[in-house]
């Protein structure tokens, strides 16, 4: 009976790395593909588009706005107005569009009736968008 010779060292040796070149190879080509595709992606077809005699729809007006200061005033813009006024004074302003958004900002020392009051008479006047103005803070 023969007994094997040992092999080098060299062929026995295990290797526990990955070879990645492979993937590199396949990950460079699939590049180059889309490299390639995207330009094509982007082609504009020229069409003859129909025309449309409709209006395009109005832009919506900005909103009206209102501040309460500790004082007691309430101002519609800069101009100050009576709380009984309120109703007339918007619809002059807003062209009598209870859709368009009202902004109220009010002082954080101003009584919760103050405000209130005049809520209450923005609802009696048919303005139902509302908004509150608030000074936005990050949380703790």
């Amino acid at each position: 009976m023969r007994v094997p010779e040992p092999a080098d060292e060299d062929d026995l040796h295990e290797q526990h790395e990955i070879n990645v070149t492979p993937f590199i190879d396949v990950m460079l080509v699939l590049l180059i593909i889309f490299m390639m595709a995207a330009p094509l992606s982007t082609l504009e077809i020229p069409l003859q588009l129909p025309s449309s005699r409709s209006a395009t729809p109005p832009e919506p007006a900005p909103p009206l706005q209102l501040s309460l200061g500790t004082d007691g005033v309430l101002r519609l813009g800069r101009e100050p107005v009576p709380l009984a006024e309120l109703g007339r004074v918007l619809d002059a302003r807003g062209g009598r569009d209870p859709e368009r958004p009202v902004l109220l900002a009010a002082d954080r020392d101003v009584g919760y009736p103050q405000v209130i009051a005049v809520l209450d008479q923005l609802r009696a006047h048919g303005y139902y968008r509302v908004g509150l103005v608030v000074q936005e803070t990050t949380a703790p």
